[in-house]
């Protein structure tokens, strides 16, 4: 059987283009791109929802809070070999008022529930990957969606790899930081989401840590 992997994030795992306000292709996605290059014997999943969070609850948008569907997820795939968690750019918004440090709670709580979904699991044992997303580029706020998000987006966004960091090694999971790994800068649209480059970076980089995850 392939080894499963599911890919849960918000608008830059579903694969949001800014520059159309579509999707990037099959040949675009950092999801598939990772597929391609993982190989056959890998089954790649995408779970990306635009907007979602870890564990808060939109007022103005509704199904957006991944807390409440990890569950349902992880058993509609399993069995699951590894569940790699891209997640934190939503929670930055100001609605939401939480600090880098709050976030990363966020992340802890989600990641909780992921291990107590032990049915999911492929031999029996959780295998999470955590992802810090890129950061937001603080010129965000004079776009047309810095309304919505509010201030102080890029700072917290700076400081969850840090924050991140501290949940993999505190639940036992592994982590990587895609702000080092993608050099491409984000877009000049939004500034907050991936380009077609930052998706072929992200998928290198994934491929190599999922190929030391999984040997």
């Amino acid at each position: 059987m392939k080894k499963h992997i599911v890919c849960f994030g918000d608008s830059n795992t579903h694969g949001y283009c800014a520059a159309t306000g579509g999707r990037f292709d099959e040949t675009q996605r950092w999801c598939c791109l990772l597929q391609e290059k993982l190989g056959n014997g890998f089954l790649l999943i995408e779970e990306g929802l635009s907007g979602r969070t870890t564990c808060f609850t939109d007022p103005i948008h509704e199904g957006l809070n991944g807390l409440d569907y990890i569950y349902p997820c992880l058993m509609s795939h399993e069995p699951v070999d590894l569940l790699v968690i891209m997640l934190g750019t939503n929670d930055t918004k100001e609605r939401f008022g939480s600090s880098a440090e709050c976030i990363a709670l966020g992340m802890k709580r989600l990641v909780a529930k992921a291990i107590a979904t032990t049915d999911c699991w492929s031999g029996g044992q959780a295998n999470i990957l955590i992802v810090s997303p890129q950061n937001i580029d603080e010129r965000y706020l004079d776009s047309d969606v810095g309304g919505t998000m509010g201030r102080g987006c890029a700072a917290k966004s700076a400081g969850l790899a840090r924050e991140y960091a501290k949940i993999a090694e505190l639940m036992g999971c592994h982590f990587m930081d895609a702000d080092v790994a993608i050099t491409a800068p984000v877009n000049d649209i939004d500034y907050m989401h991936l380009t077609m480059e930052g998706h072929r970076q992200l998928a290198d980089a994934l491929a190599e840590k999922i190929k030391e995850i999984l040997k």
